[in-house]
């Protein structure tokens, strides 16, 4: 039961994520320095929101590191 459950959950989420694509097609013009790129705005969405995992994911890490050394003092 569970099975066909989470089998449900991933094809609604799926199919959400496919029409913010379809949604979300207009080009994005992002600008660094003397660089720019042009995206749609869903890709860009993605680019940020992976970004933000990396760097959420290594924040945390580095403030548990952080944490353990100074409570082994």
């Amino acid at each position: 039961m569970t099975r066909y459950l989470y089998i449900a959950l991933i094809v609604i989420f799926a199919g959400i994520v496919l029409l913010f694509k379809i949604q979300n097609m207009e080009s994005v013009t992002v600008s660094l320095f003397s660089m720019s790129v042009t995206l749609p705005t869903s890709v860009l969405v993605l680019l940020v929101y992976v970004l933000g995992m990396f760097t959420g994911g290594f924040v945390l890490g580095l403030l548990r590191t952080w944490t353990n050394k100074a409570t082994m003092r």
